[in-house]
């Protein structure tokens, strides 16, 4: 519930009592049972059937309330040898903190103080903020139809697909935004499920 809602409600005999709880929930597992995956040394001797039933332990429900997805590939010695990335922790701060200014002021302008970032919105407010291009809305319907896209991830998806787009400094949401965003909720962008690695 306080994921769905932000709140925790407390229900006696006599009263409902309820308390804030908004927060960000951050998760980590394993890709099968004895941690290494299919790929690389070590790998799994089971995969990718030791992969899928084990991360078949996370609910399909649970899954669905989350709006980020990542895969992370075991680290190599070649992936440390790398130059450090061009975006560093400061700029990538820098550039949230612009998309959330972005977000703020769009709420003020449309009079909104309720739910006045991405991720609050909902109903007609996102219909109005995402502002998809005839593209990405197509991609999205054939999301829906291909891969059993829920009505909640319908939302998370155009919250999230919405909040890239800030993030580049776009003014709609175009096709790439929300493909990015499928593939991110593990929704492949040709509708089909992405598959776990």
């Amino acid at each position: 519930q306080p994921l769905e809602t932000g709140e925790v409600v407390v229900a006696r005999a006599n009263a409902h009592i309820r308390y804030p709880a908004r927060f960000q929930l951050v998760a980590a597992m394993n890709p099968c049972r004895c941690g290494h995956g299919g790929a690389g040394r070590g790998a799994c001797g089971r995969a990718p059937r030791c992969q899928a039933d084990y991360q078949r332990r996370v609910s399909g429900p649970m899954m669905d309330r989350m709006d980020l997805v990542v895969e992370v590939p075991p680290v190599t010695a070649a992936d440390m040898a790398l130059p450090p990335p061009a975006e560093g922790t400061a700029e990538a701060a820098a550039r949230v903190a612009r998309a959330r200014t972005v977000q703020l002021e769009r709420a003020a302008e449309a009079g909104e103080t309720a739910a006045p970032l991405n991720a609050q919105a909902s109903g007609d407010r996102l219909d109005a903020i995402a502002d998809l291009d005839p593209p990405a809305r197509a991609l999205l319907s054939k999301a829906a139809e291909g891969a059993g896209l829920t009505a909640r991830g319908w939302t998370r998806t155009l919250r999230l697909a919405r909040t890239i787009a800030d993030l580049e400094g776009a003014a709609s949401v175009r096709r790439v935004h929300l493909a990015e965003a499928l593939i991110y909720r593990r929704v492949a962008a040709d509708g089909a499920p992405a598959l776990a690695g």
